[in-house]
């Protein structure tokens, strides 16, 4: 088997579930879809539109002078293969923002909406390895970057509200930069890991905090 992993699944359906993860990647079987509210997607639209090829300068001055190259890329790594493993996997997946640095290397970035200080940052790590890893190691015909010198979220915090007129409203927001460090033998060995589970000839047992895996148990109860 070579199974297609993406980005959003190692962040968050790993963790969450390793059961759902198996069922998702292997079987096919989908949790329950909960849709996100429109406007964190209409926020992030605006944020890509208005720093689409601004200087890095003008988006934060934490970041390496460059532009702001390249927005919402489809992007497919090639194969991982590792020793005493018949099965296999890449990723697939869509990035947020790169970055072109006057270096000539490039950033991977994430845009955020909220506060940095909610715990979740961590959490991105592996998404944006992910893309980096696609984007240095691409399948053919794939989008190609490389180096990649920079992971990190661009959080926007709204802190308050200003009026010009009647019919229009501004949030003012904090943008704060969180640098991810990169751990490429660590993110290599989690996605073994993750080839690991997957080999598993059944699923793993419920997960004792997955909302989805206790409502079936009790369903089944019943």
């Amino acid at each position: 088997m070579n199974y297609k992993l993406s980005p959003s699944d190692l962040t968050f359906l790993y963790d969450g579930c390793q059961r759902c993860f198996y069922l998702k990647v292997k079987r096919g079987i989908l949790q329950p879809s909960i849709p996100l509210p429109s406007i964190f997607t209409k926020i992030a639209g605006l944020l890509k539109k208005y720093y689409d090829g601004k200087r890095t300068e003008e988006l934060h001055p934490g970041l390496p002078p460059g532009i702001v190259k390249y927005g919402e890329k489809h992007i497919e790594s090639k194969i991982f293969r590792f020793e005493n493993h018949r099965d296999t996997c890449y990723i697939r997946g869509r990035f947020d923002v790169v970055l072109e640095f006057d270096d000539g290397t490039y950033g991977v970035i994430d845009y955020k909406t909220g506060n940095p200080e909610g715990g979740l940052s961590k959490l991105y790590d592996r998404q944006l390895h992910s893309y980096a890893h696609a984007l240095e190691n691409p399948a053919p015909g794939s989008l190609y970057l490389t180096p990649i010198s920079m992971l990190g979220l661009l959080y926007f915090h709204p802190t308050s509200v200003s009026q010009k007129d009647l019919r229009s409203l501004s949030f003012d927001s904090d943008i704060h930069l969180i640098n991810v460090e990169r751990k490429n033998e660590e993110y290599l060995k989690f996605i073994e890991d993750a080839l690991i589970l997957l080999e598993l000839p059944q699923p793993p047992a419920h997960g004792s905090d997955c909302q989805w895996c206790d409502y079936l148990k009790k369903f089944k109860q019943t």
